[in-house]
């Protein structure tokens, strides 16, 4: 994996002055791929197949009345997807100061977004063994491959100002949207091309799933490497707190000036 050249980060997150417009360009292409890569889990994962197969999944292990016990606590079978997508955003909350903090004191983007995409990538592959009554397997692999593509999308989001100017982000911007949208149309395509006919390959209809939620995972892992090769990391004067102490100190600043924005907190809340 290539790491690039690395210089100092202008304070104002504007490129830096020197910085040739094909060497923006190069890195602005690679950006596009990261949207490219992983919004086939948001299409074809979270959005068209985990839910449903997931589901059955449970109602095959609930008890009598219908209730699964994960860590012991009683939950309708038909509920688990539900509880397990909420549990990941509570994970997120919970990373995504801390990740954002290190990250811009760091300096060192890269390496977290490769953690949290291949992370993502790999609960999102080993969905495969999800079978039998493996409710307890799913949940944790939806709540580990949820977290880290909001984390991943943090770390993603703060390239932006620092490979365009400020005239070009909403193109920029519009372009990592419409890769995105591009990748989980054709992956989606594919995959419900396979489920659909899924007899005429020679396949179970669960096993179609699971082929399905896997190559998700490998296809987010994959194109991954594109933008890891051109996106460059920017060295930051040292200095300040900790990285946790940090995010949480920013975070619970934005909430309090939240307050003079009412109308905004309800959306958020809501």
């Amino acid at each position: 994996m290539s790491t690039g050249t690395t210089g100092w980060a202008d304070p104002s997150g504007k490129p830096p002055g020197d910085k040739t417009a094909a060497a923006r360009k190069r890195e602005q292409h690679g950006w596009y791929f990261y949207d490219f890569a992983c919004s086939v889990y948001s299409t074809s994962v979270l959005t068209v197949f985990l839910g449903p197969y997931l589901t059955s999944i449970a109602k095959a292990a609930a008890d009598p009345d219908g209730f699964v016990h994960p860590l012991g606590i009683p939950v309708r079978a038909g509920s688990l997807f539900a509880y397990s997508v909420s549990a990941s955003i509570v994970v997120a909350v919970i990373l995504m100061p801390i990740v954002g903090a290190a990250a811009d004191r760091t300096g060192r983007k890269k390496p977290l977004l490769a953690a949290a995409a291949y992370t993502g990538a790999a609960a999102t592959a080993g969905m495969f063994f999800l079978d039998g009554h493996r409710y307890l397997l799913g949940a944790f692999l939806l709540i580990v491959a949820n977290a880290s593509i909001s984390v991943s999308m943090v770390l993603y989001n703060a390239y932006l100002p620092q490979i365009a100017e400020p005239e070009e982000r909403d193109a920029v911007s519009s372009r990592g949207w419409a890769f995105g949208y591009t990748s989980g149309a054709l992956v989606l395509v594919l995959n419900l091309i396979l489920y659909t006919g899924h007899e005429s390959f020679g396949l179970a209809e669960s096993d179609a799933v699971r082929i399905c939620l896997a190559s998700a995972g490998v296809w987010w892992g994959a194109f991954t490497l594109v933008p890891l090769r051109r996106l460059r990391d920017r060295r930051v004067a040292p200095g300040g707190e900790g990285a946790v102490g940090s995010g949480w100190k920013q975070l619970m600043a934005t909430l309090k000036d939240m307050r003079r924005h009412p109308l905004t907190l309800s959306f958020l809340l809501a």
